[in-house]
């Protein structure tokens, strides 16, 4: 019996069923192998944090190898913890970066003129 759960129809069953939204999904953590300044590492992440890294590096016209270095550098834990709380920190950020470009563009008088309709 777990004491947690306030629903016992709620449990974990160990066959992938249960758990407060439905079957539990199924990790997709994969290791893959990097390098950091000339050495070969590799980081454990999940296949959607890998394509997030690799979408920020394009935003950021940077290699992922040259952004991981970067993270790499500044980290104060594990590289694949690093790399995931900075994926996080990247679109937790999303909105006050959107905020600053348009404040930017209306101090330069860049003005928005929407499409006309036919």
């Amino acid at each position: 019996m777990d004491y947690f759960s306030p629903n016992p129809n709620l449990l974990y069953d160990g066959n992938g069923e249960g758990g407060l939204w439905g079957p539990l999904m199924k990790s997709s953590v994969a290791k893959r192998s990097i390098i950091i300044d000339g050495h070969k590492t590799s980081v454990s992440l999940e296949d959607a944090f890998w394509a997030d890294l690799k979408m920020i590096a394009h935003i950021q016209q940077t290699t992922l190898s040259e952004l991981i270095t970067k993270i790499d550098g500044s980290r104060e834990g594990n590289l694949s913890s690093a790399l995931r709380l900075f994926v996080l920190h990247h679109f937790q950020n999303k909105d006050k970066r959107m905020e600053a470009a348009k404040t930017h563009l209306s101090a330069v008088g860049v003005v928005r003129i929407p499409a006309s309709q036919p």
